[in-house]
């Protein structure tokens, strides 16, 4: 014959009972906390690609030996969010004032406030001359940077690596790029993996082997 004492709670001392609905209370937790993980995470490295990355194609020869014709590109839109283009950079801008209009890519070399030169195939910044990044390309033709051009402040003198084939800020319908035109940084090629800032420097070593 069974005998019950007065208050005797079964649940409250059964302990192996406790134990088993405190890891079903675990398991719980751990469940309901990965089922909302993971789509925000998701979500967040969508929006983190969307802000940080987007993409586009070569559409011509201007930027050989650099970059060829139909290349596809990775641009970092986010370096110029929190900082400004530098010298020497590649960036993708529009090329008009037009929403979607055409990406295009160059090079810049001269910066917002500054005064561009292109005398006897050489480059002048302030009256100083610098490096060609296009290696060892005499410039034929300065267009109407031949006199000195004063840069507004927010205004970016590019220029092609395949100087004497492309149009550039040189000529006076393609013109300076403003900085609400520049899209990114080319970052990385593609289909032929290359990060973009150092492809040049490899293949002029390459050239010189």
């Amino acid at each position: 014959m069974d005998i019950k004492f007065q208050g005797y709670d079964e649940d409250r001392y059964d302990f192996h009972h406790r134990e088993k609905k405190e890891k079903r209370r675990k398991l719980f937790i751990k469940l309901l906390f990965w089922i909302i993980s993971i789509p925000v995470t998701v979500t967040l490295a969508i929006l983190f690609c969307s802000l940080l990355i987007a993409k586009t194609k070569v559409t011509n020869n201007s930027m050989e030996p650099t970059l060829s014709k139909d290349d596809h590109i990775l641009i970092n839109t986010l370096s110029y969010r929190i900082g400004d283009p530098k010298r020497f950079d590649v960036i993708v801008f529009e090329k008009g004032d037009v929403d979607h209009s055409m990406y295009d890519l160059k090079r810049i070399y001269g910066l917002p406030g500054e005064t561009i030169q292109i005398k006897d195939g050489l480059i002048y910044i302030n009256g100083k001359e610098i490096k060609d990044e296009a290696g060892d390309v005499e410039t034929v033709l300065g267009g109407i940077a031949a006199d000195p051009v004063k840069l507004g402040e927010n205004e970016y003198f590019v220029l092609a690596d395949n100087r004497n084939d492309s149009e550039d800020s040189r000529f006076a319908g393609f013109g300076t790029v403003k900085r609400k035109n520049i899209i990114g940084k080319a970052w990385i090629r593609t289909n032929k993996f290359g990060f973009v800032n150092s492809m040049k420097i490899k293949k002029t070593e390459e050239q010189t082997k």
